[in-house]
């Protein structure tokens, strides 16, 4: 584990437990704790970046120097960076060497289930099938059941966009709208971020799968999820800078929702809901009536054929 305070490792070392992030859970023995890079790297075969998507860059550059060309490098963040847009494998990419051998670990995961033997299903992803079957065969166990997709673009998308419509699904709950509400909002949710992946070059049928509906279902309906509760708040008539004080973990989904309407605007994809959550983020708009926008907007057909247009 790198970047963590030396003096929480310390503790975390005497107690075999994170108790900021994962309380009650007991720190396997075969477990070596390190806050040094250099010797976490050195000394793995397999590394696994974990590190929030606007933090990836500095980590991963760090990182590069101690690259072998053996090492196979799993992301498991979900976001997209803001300014150049990448996703997490992609600025692994582009601070590591087009070269390094990578992957993406996505789907419906909280740490909070995973920890302790909670039956969990997730996704290896890599362009390569081969790595996949790797990542696979690396994490496959009783309770926890690794599935394999090529489609990494789609895993990426799905995994990074399913926070920001937490953020409006919390905000439907906290303004009180009810099932159908909730229901619609995921299931409209999704569809525009099927639209997003498939003009990014993403198979549409990634996102019926474990990547896209799986993890949007668990991120808009659990307690555990932080953007979902950021939106709640927010329905609730806090503002985001006092939300943002009390956090202790990082909301991938606020950030990510500027990098979305960014590609968005640049693709040529319309995505209502992400625009009405960066409207409730960053200009101040009353959540009740992003609500009453998104229903009062011009009718339309329901399936679009995977189109951008609607």
């Amino acid at each position: 584990m790198w970047g963590v305070d030396p003096r929480y490792m310390e503790c975390m070392q005497r107690s075999r437990e994170n108790t900021r992030y994962l309380p009650e859970v007991e720190i396997p023995e075969e477990l070596r704790l390190s806050s040094d890079l250099q010797d976490c790297v050195e000394n793995s075969e397999v590394i696994v970046t974990v590190t929030p998507t606007m933090y990836m860059r500095e980590v991963c550059g760090r990182l590069a120097a101690f690259l072998r060309a053996d090492h196979l490098i799993i992301n498991a963040a979900k976001g997209i960076e803001e300014k150049t847009l990448l996703t997490g494998t992609g600025i692994v990419r582009d601070t590591c060497g087009e070269t390094v051998k990578l992957a993406g670990l996505y789907g419906p995961s909280h740490a909070e289930e995973v920890a302790r033997g909670l039956p969990t299903t997730i996704v290896a992803a890599s362009t390569e099938a081969r790595t996949a079957r790797e990542v696979q065969s690396i994490f496959m166990s009783s309770t926890f059941r690794v599935y394999t997709n090529t489609d990494l673009i789609g895993a990426e998308t799905g995994a990074a966009l399913k926070n920001v419509i937490a953020i409006a699904a919390g905000v439907c709950d906290g303004l009180g709208f009810g099932d159908n509400a909730k229901s619609a909002l995921l299931t409209r949710g999704l569809a525009e971020t099927r639209r997003l992946g498939v003009a990014m070059g993403a198979r549409g049928a990634t996102f019926a799968g474990l990547t896209g509906l799986g993890d949007l279902i668990t991120t808009c309906v659990s307690p555990h999820g932080r953007n979902r509760n950021v939106g709640f708040r927010l329905g609730r008539g806090e503002k985001l800078d006092e939300i943002l004080r009390e956090m202790h973990q990082v909301a991938e989904g606020i950030r990510t929702t500027r990098s979305v309407c960014e590609l968005a605007e640049k693709l040529g994809v319309d995505m209502p809901i992400t625009r009405q959550v960066y409207a409730m983020l960053f200009e101040g708009k009353d959540p009740l009536q992003s609500g009453h926008d998104l229903m009062r907007r011009e009718p339309r057909a329901e399936l679009d054929g995977g189109s951008s247009a609607h």
